[in-house]
């Protein structure tokens, strides 16, 4: 299993998942593209990797802007030459009872999760079409499979990357272009940290491995779905959750 010497943007980069995505990628021999919300954030982040600097560069960007987007990947095109895999890692959260989600709060988490992926792969389809291969890998969540009390939008945006997972996979196939979803269940993050043990204590009833799993086991996948041993794999969504769905 190899990515090296391919060329991988990572959004969502900057931390938890993200970041040790963007590890696993630099140490398997790929060059990395690491986009975070914040200038100060992704050099913060690039820093932490510590790679050289021809090998790792980091880029502010809010990937629900669609101008922004094709600025920043334009300048990622310049630096590194090409994209050969596309990680759409960028989330966010705005949890609450459905009967009192403001409507702002529903639009941020669709525009981010949701539109935020679609607008990364419309900046990445033509330089992957013209090399005629690439990766495109959607980080989902099991949330979206299962859904979850207090959580309808980001169950909603997660679901609907899956359904567009599989749309993109069928029009890019003729290119030789994948595109996958991987749906991650309870990770030890900064963001699950700040959870009470009493809730920690029932998701672990509730998973099989009876443990959260770790960000690095999320980030073996995806560098798996970016190598050239993932060639015959589109269109699928891959559980990473110690069972919790089956």
């Amino acid at each position: 299993m190899s990515v090296n010497g391919k060329v991988c943007v990572v959004t969502g980069g900057s931390r938890g998942i993200g970041l040790e995505i963007c590890r696993r990628l630099l140490n398997d021999g790929a060059s990395v593209a690491l986009i975070g919300t914040r200038d100060e954030t992704a050099q913060k982040a690039v820093e932490t990797l510590g790679a050289d600097a021809s090998k790792l560069k980091g880029y502010a960007l809010n990937v629900a802007d669609g101008e922004a987007v094709n600025t920043v990947f334009a300048q990622i095109l310049a630096d590194f030459g090409q994209v050969d895999v596309l990680v759409n890692n960028a989330g966010i959260t705005r949890d609450t009872l459905m009967m009192r989600m403001k409507e702002d709060d529903w639009d941020a988490v669709m525009d981010v999760n949701l539109k935020g992926a679609f607008n990364c792969v419309k900046a990445v389809m033509r330089p992957m079409m013209k090399l005629r291969k690439g990766r495109i890998i959607n980080v989902s969540s099991v949330v979206g499979l299962t859904g979850n009390a207090g959580q309808a939008n980001y169950a909603a945006s997660k679901a609907g990357l899956l359904g567009f997972t599989k749309s993109a996979a069928k029009e890019l196939s003729s290119r030789n272009i994948t595109v996958n979803a991987v749906a991650p269940g309870y990770i030890a993050t900064e963001m699950t940290d700040a959870v009470s043990d009493v809730a920690k204590a029932a998701f672990l009833d509730n998973i099989p491995l009876s443990r959260a799993g770790e960000a690095n086991e999320v980030a073996s996948l995806i560098s798996f779905l970016a190598s050239d041993d993932a060639a015959y794999i589109t269109g699928q969504t891959i559980n990473v959750d110690g069972g919790l769905v089956m």
